[in-house]
């Protein structure tokens, strides 16, 4: 979608965007890909498994430090809750070296968030959205922290160990 392609843009830094501008063009592409056609919400219709790499509380995090937590929490609030979050858990010192060694193994550019002072911040916000939605009125979504830290290998063993078990894949 022509929005995906933008912020891809933003992101490598060929486009230079005031950072409200950034969160309403996160949330324009994220309103695409849950109710625009063939996105989230018709395929949960249609009874599908939707997996997503990132969503809403990306945003509440790494916009909250540049635009305060109001405006992103305005433009992503309605947006409807997964019934489960994988949150993967990882110091920034540690997943920026990951980031640097992909980027010396594959050639791709590092992005505009992928520097340490951003990630501690992007860290702390994302304590504070874990934290308020942990909170009782969200329990209809189940958190499960996943330490980053570890191997590939066991990241993936870890959360196929949840998957499996999910009464969605049991019936």
């Amino acid at each position: 979608k022509e929005t995906g392609l933008f912020l891809r843009k933003m992101l490598k830094g060929e486009i230079a965007v005031t950072p409200k501008t950034a969160a309403y063009m996160f949330a324009a592409d994220r309103c695409e890909h849950v109710y625009g056609q063939n996105g989230i919400v018709e395929n949960c219709e249609k009874g599908k498994i939707v997996i997503s790499d990132r969503y809403f509380f990306s945003s509440l995090a790494y916009q909250s430090f540049d635009c305060g937590e109001t405006l992103p929490y305005e433009l992503n609030k309605n947006f409807p809750l997964p019934k489960y979050l994988f949150f993967f858990e990882i110091e920034p010192e540690k997943s920026l070296e990951r980031v640097m060694k992909r980027s010396k193994q594959t050639g791709e550019q590092v992005e505009i968030y992928e520097k340490i002072e951003i990630q501690k911040k992007t860290y702390e916000a994302y304590q504070k959205v874990m934290t308020f939605y942990s909170k009782e009125e969200f329990s209809q979504m189940k958190i499960i922290r996943i330490d980053a830290s570890l191997s590939i290998d066991e990241i993936h063993k870890k959360i196929w160990s949840i998957v499996q078990e999910m009464p969605i894949l049991k019936s």
